[in-house]
C-alpha cells in the first residue's frame, strides 16, 4: 500500500465525494466518526516519533529555525496579501484562515518523503509545529478578523480538540513506545500498528469529503471562489519554501521538507474546530475540506516537481 498511496488517496477523496452526493442522510454520522478515525491517524502519526528522537531534533537548530520562519512569518504573510481579495463572506474568510494558518502534521511527512525530502527531521519536528500552531491560531485569527470572532468563536472547543487530537494520541503513542522498548509484545503491537498508516489515512479523506460534501447547498459559489487561492497559495509556497531554505544553507533533503511543510496544511486536524463553529458559519468548514482536495491533487504535482526546484548537487555530480 505504501508503494500506491497517491493513488490510494486520491480514490478514497473520490469515493468519499460519491458517498456524499449518493447518502446525503450519512452525512451527520459520518460526521460523528471524523474525531475517532482522526485521532488513531494522528496517533500512527505520533508512533513513528521517537521521544528520543525528538530531544535530538530539538537540537537541530536551522531546520528548526527554517520551519518556524516558513510556517509563522511567511505564510501568515502569504495570507494577509491575498485576505483582501477572499469573498466577502465571514464563514467562508474563517474557513480560509482556520485552514491556511496551520502547518500540516500528518501526510506531509508521506509526500515529503516521496520527493526525497528529510521525512525523519519532519516528523522529529511535529510535535513543536502542533504547540506552536495551537498557540499562535487565536492569535493570528485575532489579528485578522478583529475582536468580533470572540463572539463566534468559543475557546473550549479548541482546547478540546488540542487535548483529544493532540496530547492524548501522543502519550498513548510515547507510552506504547516505552512498553516496546521493554517487552516482544510491546514491539510487535507498534509494529502492526505504524502498517495501519495508509488505511487510516484513506478512511479519514473518505469520512471527512463524505460527511462535507451534504453541507454544500447553496453555498457552492462562495466554496468555489476559494479554490483559486488555495491554488495560488501552494504555487507562492513552493517558491517561498525554497527562499527560506536556501537563506539558512539547508542541504537538499532538508530544503524539500521545508517546501513541504511550508505548503501544506492542517485541514484534517482544524476541521473539528471548524465544526464546532455556531450553524452561521458551518460553510467554514466546507472550505477546509476544499483546502483538501486541492492540496491532494497539488502534492501529487509537488513530488515531481520539488526534486527539480531543490536539486541535490551531489545527485546531479557537481558536489
Amino acid at each position: 500500500m505504501e508503494h500506491h498511496q497517491v493513488a490510494i488517496y486520491l480514490a478514497a477523496l473520490a469515493a468519499g465525494a460519491l458517498t456524499g452526493w449518493a447518502a446525503p442522510a450519512a452525512g451527520p454520522g459520518l460526521e460523528h466518526a471524523i474525531g475517532p478515525v482522526l485521532g488513531a491517524l494522528l496517533f500512527v502519526t505520533f508512533l513513528q516519533v521517537p521521544a528520543a528522537e525528538l530531544a535530538r531534533s530539538l537540537r537541530d537548530g536551522r531546520f528548526l529555525s527554517a520551519a518556524l520562519v516558513v510556517n509563522f512569518v511567511v505564510v501568515p504573510l502569504v495570507v494577509a496579501a491575498m485576505f483582501p481579495l477572499l469573498p466577502d463572506d465571514q464563514a467562508v474568510r474563517l474557513g480560509v484562515l482556520l485552514v491556511l494558518l496551520s502547518p500540516c502534521v500528518d501526510y506531509v511527512i508521506v509526500f515529503s518523503g516521496l520527493a526525497g525530502g528529510s521525512h525523519r527531521r519532519l516528523l522529529a519536528a511535529t510535535p513543536l509545529l502542533l504547540v506552536a500552531q495551537m498557540a499562535l491560531l487565536p492569535v493570528f485569527l485575532y489579528l485578522f478578523m478583529g475582536s468580533g470572532l470572540a463572539d463566534v468563536v468559543a475557546a473550549g472547543p479548541f482546547l478540546e480538540a488540542f487535548l483529544v487530537l493532540i496530547v492524548v494520541p501522543l502519550a498513548l503513542a510515547w507510552g506504547l513506545q516505552a512498553w516496546a522498548a521493554r517487552r516482544p509484545a510491546g514491539r510487535t503491537v507498534t509494529e502492526t500498528a505504524t502498517t495501519a498508516m495508509v488505511p487510516l489515512m484513506a478512511a479519514t479523506l473518505l469520512v471527512v469529503v463524505a460527511s462535507q460534501i451534504p453541507r454544500l447547498d447553496d453555498s457552492f459559489g462562495d466554496v468555489a471562489a476559494v479554490v483559486p487561492f488555495y491554488v495560488v497559495f501552494l504555487a507562492v509556497m513552493a517558491f517561498a519554501g525554497r527562499g527560506v531554505a536556501r537563506l539558512l544553507r539547508l542541504d537538499a533533503p532538508a530544503g524539500r521538507a521545508i517546501v513541504f511543510t511550508g505548503a501544506t496544511r492542517n485541514s484534517l486536524v482544524v476541521l473539528p474546530l471548524a465544526l464546532a463553529l455556531p450553524d452561521d458559519l458551518a460553510v467554514a468548514a466546507v472550505v477546509v475540506v476544499t483546502q483538501t482536495l486541492v492540496e491532494v491533487i497539488g502534492m501529487v504535482v509537488y513530488v515531481r516537481v520539488v526534486p527539480g526546484l531543490v536539486p541535490d548537487p551531489v545527485a546531479r555530480g557537481d558536489g
